[in-house]
């Protein structure tokens, strides 16, 4: 087994301490494989002037050159032949661009490793049968976002009574479907079990107020789940504070804070954070997070926000080792959590707006894209 699989089906989703050196090996691993497979990715490494010996210690991770998603939304890179890929998906394309991830088997395996762990370490998964609302797009063949994968996925957590889409595919098109919705919160209330509703929280606070203003209040079954992720992407300007999210639901829907959670991801950086009883991001074993100033990329300090860099060597199929994304965050220690969990928490500020600041990660994509036309890619 190679070293970056047995970091994928580690016990101990949180224990980065004793894991420090397992993921170092991994990350080392993950690179070389990707320098010898991909030769633009080695193209890159060589004119950052980077090489995985340079990896000696946890420390010098800062030094793997991060490839911004700005880049990947233009660029496509693979280290396998793309007919050995699994499948595939891609970002929704609110910014007009989308960017893609390939799975071949290894990547695959290591998925499959980490969902398990964070599914069973989260107490997600029931053998109680359950109900789902999806509060987005019912799967089809031509759609190849990575959400909505995901979304369908995770009605696999526990066996599936009933899948009930806000977005219903007709065969050509999507049709809106909230009157739908409305029935199955009824019915479901009826049938007494329970009930897992997932989707953006921006269409989850739209659905609660639309369903108050109509008058309909529902009481699902005590064990029902929230499940909320993506961000408020272009509705950050409607974003309530999850406190007054939370009391709607428990208003709405019967269903209150305990059993809403929220996870944070990114198609070219395809790792499980799911929130702590605080609500907070802790980072798993699978990743390593470095906040970069906006303006130089260097390394700064905890407490201080910056650009969101994400680490992992989960992937084997594309060189996405380290992304530069376009997220404002922070990264803390994870004592000053609460929770009990000692692994740093990610705090999330929402996305940096490149009308009004164009940051180095941004001049990264372009010269990135400059060095592989002159490299004749």
């Amino acid at each position: 087994m190679s070293v970056g699989t047995r970091l994928f089906w580690h016990k101990r989703l949180f224990d980065i301490e004793s894991t420090e050196g397992l993921f170092l090996r991994a990350i080392t691993e993950n690179v070389l494989h990707h320098q010898a497979k991909c030769l633009q990715y080695a193209e890159i490494l060589k004119s950052r002037g980077f090489s995985p010996d340079m990896l000696k210690s946890p420390e010098d991770l800062h030094k793997i050159p991060p490839l911004p998603t700005l880049y990947l939304k233009r660029h496509s890179l693979f280290s396998v032949n793309e007919k050995k890929l699994m499948f595939k998906s891609t970002t929704s394309g609110t910014s007009g661009k989308v960017s893609s991830m390939g799975f071949d088997w290894t990547s695959s395996f290591r998925g499959l490793g980490m969902v398990w762990r964070t599914f069973s370490s989260n107490r997600l998964l029931s053998l109680r049968p359950t109900n789902y609302i999806v509060l987005g797009y019912q799967p089809a063949k031509r759609n190849k976002i990575g959400a909505v994968k995901t979304a369908y996925a995770t009605t696999y957590a526990a066996p599936a009574l009933h899948r009930e889409f806000a977005l219903r595919d007709t065969g050509s098109e999507y049709a809106l479907n909230l009157d739908g919705i409305r029935h199955a919160l009824i019915r479901y209330e009826k049938q007494g079990h329970p009930v897992r509703m997932m989707g953006f929280p921006a269409y989850f606070m739209f659905l609660l107020k639309g369903l108050r203003d109509h008058g309909i209040k529902v009481k699902l079954h005590h064990k029902s789940l929230i499940m909320l992720a993506g961000g408020w992407k272009q509705f950050f300007t409607e974003r309530i504070e999850k406190p007054e999210l939370y009391a709607l639901s428990e208003e709405v829907l019967g269903v209150g804070e305990s059993r809403i959670r929220e996870f944070f991801g990114a198609v070219e950086h395809p790792i499980c954070y799911f929130d702590c009883p605080n609500h907070r991001f802790h980072v798993p074993i699978y990743s390593r997070v470095i906040i970069r100033d906006p303006f130089t990329l260097e390394p700064i300090g905890l407490g201080s926000p910056g650009l969101l860099n994400l680490l992992t060597p989960m992937v084997t199929s594309m060189p996405y080792t380290s992304v530069m994304t376009d997220d404002l965050a922070a990264l803390h220690p994870g004592e000053e959590c609460g929770c009990g969990i000692k692994s740093p928490f990610i705090e999330l500020f929402g996305r940096v707006g490149m009308a009004d600041i164009k940051t180095c990660a941004a001049g990264a994509a372009e010269l990135l894209t400059d060095t592989l036309k002159g490299a004749g890619s």
